[in-house]
């Protein structure tokens, strides 16, 4: 049977593997345009994104639309999703455990959009597919790499909007690394 979307929500919500997928009220599959160019790719959910079933739609959400606008783009152009797909308890950082038993879908959701330009938003993502780099210095930077489930794929790596939140100084730098946005697509 081909993939979906719909199927990999459907494998998502029947997925009770990992410690944190009993203890949230439930999965968060990405949201936006099946066939966007783009895909933005956070850490995991918060504790409204576990209530509304949503990635993004707190604080960092609100930051994360203002971004999009800024460069002309919205939620219905783009793909918005995360590598764990489960609330981790008290939204502490998600584990490696809790990471690797979320990969497969997320891989799923990346092979079914084919993007042209993958945006992760803060280090956890980021270092799924650089696992050496560091935000600091990755992030506003293009990198084109090879994966075992993607021939080639662009990264570009942003700091998370939470960060931007709890730090006013880096909101400037996010909207400076969105501009580039157009450019590198």
């Amino acid at each position: 049977m081909k993939d979906s979307l719909l199927k990999i929500e459907k494998d998502l919500r029947n997925f009770k593997d990992l410690k944190i997928a009993q203890n949230c009220i439930q999965p968060v599959m990405g949201k936006g345009n099946p066939k966007a160019k783009i895909i933005f790719i956070g850490e995991a959910p918060g504790a409204k994104e576990d209530k509304l079933g949503e990635p993004f739609v707190g604080r960092s959400g609100k930051l994360l639309n203002e971004l999009l606008e800024s460069i002309n783009l919205s939620r219905e152009k783009v793909y918005i999703t995360n590598i764990v797909k489960f609330r981790p308890p008290n939204n502490r950082d998600p584990n490696t455990i809790e990471k690797e038993g979320c990969l497969p879908f997320l891989i799923r959701e990346i092979n079914y959009i084919k993007p042209k330009l993958i945006c992760t938003l803060g280090r956890h993502s980021m270092n799924f597919f650089l696992p050496k780099a560091k935000i600091s210095e990755s992030h506003g930077n293009l990198y084109t790499i090879k994966t075992p489930f993607l021939k080639e794929i662009n990264i570009f790596p942003l700091y998370h909007p939470a960060s931007a939140l709890y730090n006013p100084n880096k909101r400037e730098t996010l909207f400076l690394d969105f501009n580039k946005i157009p450019t590198v697509i």
